[in-house]
């Protein structure tokens, strides 16, 4: 059963509200269907490791969200409350929702209005999955019936019906779940295609030649060094000789312990002693 969540979408309090929910704006992240943020992506958000970014698009449909949401009101003839539910952990917030809470809308204006994908696509019967994903998540947050995908460009709407799918609605819990352990863990997701950013520009290019190069020449010297260090202990006979600058010293060092080996630590969770994770950089060739 949801509750009504007393807040204004966008202030402050809603984005500390969301950070610890499981929003339906970020499900098509999660499921790995997002055309924008990766599973990666949202992780460094959720974590608080980055802030969320407001585009021009984004601020194009904040802006003429009541005329569309007034528009489709003169269209329907149906009045929308714009709400925000919680359901467990699970949160939706929503562009408008029937007093009888039967029918929802989610309510698109692309910054292209009829150029863009998004018009083409529902004016030829379709909804992207993304906005699908995100529309079954506040179908299963509202308890709705059904919900209305309405697509405004400023003058004018285009309507498309969608109806709860409880595949769908039991694949996004399944999604979440499993996006969660990486959230309890403080683990990031695996990073996907979409994660790389392919460079052709020329600061890269003369960067990574000289990386490369630079590269090249390290191996090229490890590898001397590598002979070097052998022929010096090839000729040492004793615990510790040196001349000519250079000392060659033999020594014991006592063996790494085998946890998993120990009987007293089974069933132990030495999780709980581990310490923060950080972030490292890892350059390779080829």
């Amino acid at each position: 059963m949801s509750t009504i969540i007393q807040l204004v979408q966008g202030s402050e309090a809603w984005h500390a509200h969301r950070r610890g929910l499981r929003n339906a704006s970020e499900t098509p992240a999660v499921l790995g269907i997002s055309p924008w943020v990766t599973p990666y992506q949202l992780w460094l958000l959720k974590t608080g490791r980055a802030e969320p970014t407001v585009n021009a698009a984004m601020r194009n449909g904040t802006a003429l969200e009541p005329l569309a949401r007034h528009a489709y009101e003169v269209e329907t003839g149906h009045v929308m409350q714009p709400l925000v539910l919680q359901d467990g952990l699970y949160s939706a917030s929503l562009d408008g929702m029937t007093l009888e809470g039967d029918l929802i809308v989610e309510i698109k204006v692309p910054f292209r209005g009829r150029e863009s994908s998004l018009w083409q696509a529902v004016e030829a019967g379709e909804v992207p999955a993304h906005y699908g994903a995100q529309i079954q998540h506040q179908l299963m947050v509202s308890g709705a019936t059904s919900a209305h995908l309405w697509v405004f460009d400023g003058e004018r709407g285009l309507l498309r019906t969608i109806e709860r799918d409880l595949a769908v609605m039991e694949a996004i819990r399944a999604a979440w779940d499993e996006f969660a352990v990486f959230l309890d863990t403080d683990t990031p997701p695996p990073l996907i295609d979409a994660d790389t950013v392919h460079r052709d520009d020329a600061p890269w290019a003369q960067a990574a030649l000289a990386y490369t190069r630079a590269k090249q020449a390290a191996q090229v010297a490890d590898e001397a060094l590598d002979r070097a260090k052998e022929a010096l202990v090839a000729l040492a006979r004793h615990p510790r000789e040196q001349g000519a600058g250079v000392s060659v010293t033999r020594y014991w060092k006592a063996g790494s312990v085998d946890y998993k080996k120990v009987v007293e630590l089974r069933g132990v969770d030495l999780e709980q002693y581990r310490g923060k994770g950080r972030e490292e950089v890892r350059v390779t060739v080829g």
